[in-house]
Protein backbone atom coordinates (compact mmCIF):
# COMPACT_ATOMS: atom_id res chain seq x y z
CA UNK A 1 0.00 0.00 0.00
CA UNK A 2 3.12 2.33 0.95
CA UNK A 3 4.58 1.51 -2.48
CA UNK A 4 1.53 2.12 -4.44
CA UNK A 5 0.89 5.86 -2.49
CA UNK A 6 4.51 6.67 -3.33
CA UNK A 7 4.36 5.94 -6.96
CA UNK A 8 1.00 8.13 -7.14
CA UNK A 9 2.64 11.06 -5.34
CA UNK A 10 5.58 10.63 -7.84
CA UNK A 11 3.28 10.69 -10.68
CA UNK A 12 2.08 14.17 -9.39
CA UNK A 13 5.58 15.50 -8.77
CA UNK A 14 5.00 15.10 -4.81
CA UNK A 15 7.07 13.84 -1.96
CA UNK A 16 5.48 11.31 0.98
CA UNK A 17 6.72 14.54 3.27
CA UNK A 18 4.53 16.60 0.83
CA UNK A 19 1.35 14.14 1.08
CA UNK A 20 2.38 14.37 5.06
CA UNK A 21 1.75 17.86 5.49
CA UNK A 22 -0.99 17.95 3.27
CA UNK A 23 -2.99 15.30 5.53
CA UNK A 24 -1.72 16.66 8.91
CA UNK A 25 -3.19 20.04 7.98
CA UNK A 26 -6.30 18.82 6.45
CA UNK A 27 -7.24 16.92 9.63
CA UNK A 28 -6.36 19.08 12.45
CA UNK A 29 -7.65 21.67 10.56
CA UNK A 30 -10.75 20.29 8.85
CA UNK A 31 -10.65 23.01 6.13
CA UNK A 32 -8.34 24.39 3.68
CA UNK A 33 -9.04 27.99 2.10
CA UNK A 34 -6.78 29.43 -0.41
CA UNK A 35 -6.89 33.03 0.35
CA UNK A 36 -6.46 32.42 4.15
CA UNK A 37 -2.80 32.96 3.69
CA UNK A 38 0.93 32.23 1.67
CA UNK A 39 1.18 28.49 3.72
CA UNK A 40 -2.94 27.68 3.38
CA UNK A 41 -2.14 28.60 -0.51
CA UNK A 42 0.56 26.38 -0.97
CA UNK A 43 -1.47 23.45 0.61
CA UNK A 44 -4.26 24.09 -1.48
CA UNK A 45 -2.47 24.01 -4.32
CA UNK A 46 -0.83 20.78 -3.30
CA UNK A 47 -3.83 19.45 -2.65
CA UNK A 48 -5.34 20.16 -6.17
CA UNK A 49 -2.29 17.85 -7.13
CA UNK A 50 -3.22 15.11 -5.61
CA UNK A 51 -7.18 15.58 -5.21
CA UNK A 52 -7.98 11.70 -5.79
CA UNK A 53 -5.25 10.49 -3.80
CA UNK A 54 -6.25 12.45 -0.71
CA UNK A 55 -10.03 11.50 -1.10
CA UNK A 56 -8.83 7.44 -2.00
CA UNK A 57 -6.63 7.91 1.61
CA UNK A 58 -9.46 9.44 2.97
CA UNK A 59 -12.26 7.35 1.94
CA UNK A 60 -11.00 4.18 3.94
CA UNK A 61 -11.24 6.30 7.24
CA UNK A 62 -15.07 7.30 5.38
CA UNK A 63 -14.01 10.94 5.82
CA UNK A 64 -15.42 12.99 2.86
CA UNK A 65 -13.95 15.80 1.30
CA UNK A 66 -15.98 18.41 0.26
CA UNK A 67 -14.17 20.71 -2.76
CA UNK A 68 -15.64 24.02 -3.83
CA UNK A 69 -13.24 25.22 -6.79
CA UNK A 70 -15.55 28.64 -6.56
CA UNK A 71 -14.04 29.35 -3.40
CA UNK A 72 -10.58 27.56 -3.56
CA UNK A 73 -11.83 26.18 -0.40
CA UNK A 74 -11.61 22.56 0.45
CA UNK A 75 -13.35 20.93 4.09
CA UNK A 76 -13.22 17.37 5.18
CA UNK A 77 -16.41 15.69 7.16
CA UNK A 78 -16.02 13.05 9.57
CA UNK A 79 -18.50 9.33 8.45
CA UNK A 80 -21.91 10.46 9.63
CA UNK A 81 -22.22 13.79 9.18
CA UNK A 82 -24.73 15.93 6.76
CA UNK A 83 -22.74 17.67 4.21
CA UNK A 84 -24.28 19.84 1.66
CA UNK A 85 -23.57 19.41 -1.81
CA UNK A 86 -22.78 15.62 -1.36
CA UNK A 87 -24.88 12.25 -1.58
CA UNK A 88 -25.21 11.31 2.44
CA UNK A 89 -23.43 8.22 3.53
CA UNK A 90 -24.80 5.21 5.19
CA UNK A 91 -23.25 5.59 8.22
CA UNK A 92 -24.18 6.38 11.85
CA UNK A 93 -20.93 6.16 13.98
CA UNK A 94 -17.76 8.16 13.84
CA UNK A 95 -18.74 10.85 16.57
CA UNK A 96 -15.38 10.01 18.27
CA UNK A 97 -13.47 11.95 15.17
CA UNK A 98 -16.00 15.13 15.69
CA UNK A 99 -15.07 18.31 17.42
CA UNK A 100 -18.62 19.11 18.78
CA UNK A 101 -19.42 22.77 18.62
CA UNK A 102 -20.54 25.13 22.02
CA UNK A 103 -23.80 26.00 21.78
CA UNK A 104 -22.65 29.96 21.24
CA UNK A 105 -21.01 28.72 18.70
CA UNK A 106 -23.95 26.63 17.31
CA UNK A 107 -26.13 29.40 17.44
CA UNK A 108 -23.73 32.18 16.31
CA UNK A 109 -23.35 29.98 13.30
CA UNK A 110 -26.38 29.73 12.58
CA UNK A 111 -27.44 33.23 12.36
CA UNK A 112 -24.46 33.77 10.13
CA UNK A 113 -25.84 31.22 7.82
CA UNK A 114 -29.44 33.00 7.97
CA UNK A 115 -28.29 36.35 6.87
CA UNK A 116 -25.34 35.06 3.97
CA UNK A 117 -28.47 33.66 2.18
CA UNK A 118 -30.44 36.70 2.81
CA UNK A 119 -27.65 38.55 1.22
CA UNK A 120 -27.81 35.93 -1.59
CA UNK A 121 -31.59 37.09 -2.23
CA UNK A 122 -30.46 41.01 -1.80
CA UNK A 123 -27.62 40.55 -4.89
CA UNK A 124 -25.45 41.62 -1.66
CA UNK A 125 -22.76 39.31 -2.12
CA UNK A 126 -19.40 40.48 -3.79
CA UNK A 127 -17.45 38.97 -6.53
CA UNK A 128 -15.65 36.77 -3.81
CA UNK A 129 -18.60 35.11 -2.95
CA UNK A 130 -18.48 37.48 0.70
CA UNK A 131 -21.12 39.26 2.70
CA UNK A 132 -20.44 42.36 4.65
CA UNK A 133 -22.04 42.42 8.21
CA UNK A 134 -21.92 44.95 10.71
CA UNK A 135 -21.31 43.35 14.72
CA UNK A 136 -24.27 46.04 15.60
CA UNK A 137 -26.35 43.85 12.97
CA UNK A 138 -25.53 39.91 13.90
CA UNK A 139 -26.33 41.02 17.39
CA UNK A 140 -29.89 42.26 16.21
CA UNK A 141 -30.03 39.27 14.46
CA UNK A 142 -29.49 36.87 17.10
CA UNK A 143 -31.64 38.48 19.28
CA UNK A 144 -34.42 38.40 16.54
CA UNK A 145 -33.60 34.91 15.20
CA UNK A 146 -32.85 32.81 18.84
CA UNK A 147 -33.82 35.75 21.09
CA UNK A 148 -30.56 36.33 22.54
CA UNK A 149 -27.31 38.75 22.04
CA UNK A 150 -23.90 37.93 21.69
CA UNK A 151 -21.74 37.61 24.93
CA UNK A 152 -21.40 41.00 26.48
CA UNK A 153 -18.03 40.24 28.19
CA UNK A 154 -16.07 41.34 25.43
CA UNK A 155 -13.34 38.38 26.14
CA UNK A 156 -15.69 36.02 25.36
CA UNK A 157 -17.30 37.77 22.38
CA UNK A 158 -13.43 38.09 20.89
CA UNK A 159 -13.45 34.40 21.56
CA UNK A 160 -16.15 33.31 19.93
CA UNK A 161 -15.28 35.30 16.27
CA UNK A 162 -11.78 34.21 16.91
CA UNK A 163 -13.40 30.20 16.80
CA UNK A 164 -15.27 31.04 13.38
CA UNK A 165 -12.43 32.62 12.16
CA UNK A 166 -10.26 29.48 12.38
CA UNK A 167 -13.49 27.80 10.86
CA UNK A 168 -12.58 30.19 7.75
CA UNK A 169 -16.40 31.01 8.42
CA UNK A 170 -15.47 34.82 9.05
CA UNK A 171 -13.19 37.50 8.68
CA UNK A 172 -13.25 40.14 11.42
CA UNK A 173 -11.31 43.22 12.34
CA UNK A 174 -8.62 43.89 15.24
CA UNK A 175 -9.90 42.78 18.86
CA UNK A 176 -9.92 46.78 20.09
CA UNK A 177 -12.26 46.91 16.80
CA UNK A 178 -14.09 44.91 17.84
CA UNK A 179 -14.33 46.05 21.52
CA UNK A 180 -15.54 49.38 19.95
CA UNK A 181 -18.88 47.79 18.97
CA UNK A 182 -18.84 49.85 15.37
CA UNK A 183 -17.21 46.92 13.66
CA UNK A 184 -17.84 45.10 10.45
CA UNK A 185 -17.09 41.22 9.45
CA UNK A 186 -17.10 39.57 6.55
CA UNK A 187 -18.81 36.34 5.98
CA UNK A 188 -17.16 33.84 4.10
CA UNK A 189 -18.63 31.53 1.43
CA UNK A 190 -17.73 28.21 3.31
CA UNK A 191 -20.77 29.03 5.80
CA UNK A 192 -22.85 27.21 2.86
CA UNK A 193 -20.67 23.56 3.16
CA UNK A 194 -21.22 23.54 7.14
CA UNK A 195 -24.79 24.73 7.57
CA UNK A 196 -26.85 21.80 6.02
CA UNK A 197 -30.54 23.61 4.47
CA UNK A 198 -32.29 21.88 6.99
CA UNK A 199 -30.91 23.40 9.86
CA UNK A 200 -31.54 26.48 8.52
CA UNK A 201 -35.20 25.41 8.00
CA UNK A 202 -35.08 24.36 11.36
CA UNK A 203 -34.19 28.10 12.84
CA UNK A 204 -36.70 29.65 10.94
CA UNK A 205 -39.32 27.35 11.90
CA UNK A 206 -41.96 29.43 14.87
CA UNK A 207 -42.03 25.77 16.74
CA UNK A 208 -38.61 26.87 17.77
CA UNK A 209 -38.58 28.55 20.68
CA UNK A 210 -35.26 28.48 22.61
CA UNK A 211 -31.78 28.20 21.60
CA UNK A 212 -31.80 24.65 23.52
CA UNK A 213 -33.59 23.21 20.65
CA UNK A 214 -31.23 24.47 17.91
CA UNK A 215 -30.15 21.53 15.69
CA UNK A 216 -26.28 20.90 16.60
CA UNK A 217 -23.65 21.93 14.33
CA UNK A 218 -20.70 19.55 13.92
CA UNK A 219 -17.56 19.64 11.64
CA UNK A 220 -14.22 17.61 11.89
CA UNK A 221 -11.41 20.44 12.69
Amino acid sequence: MRDALDHHLNERGLSAEDFSELMIRLLDRGVLCRDESNREAELYDRYLQAAEVVEDYLSVLRIRVLHEPRFNLVRVFPPGAEVPGLVDADDSFGSGLRERLNQQEVALILVLRAEYDKALREGQVDEFGQVMLSLEALNLSSRNLLGRSLPEQQSERRNLLRRLRQLRLIRSPSDAELDSGEAWLTIRPGIISLVTDSALAQLASPEIENPEDQPSAEESN
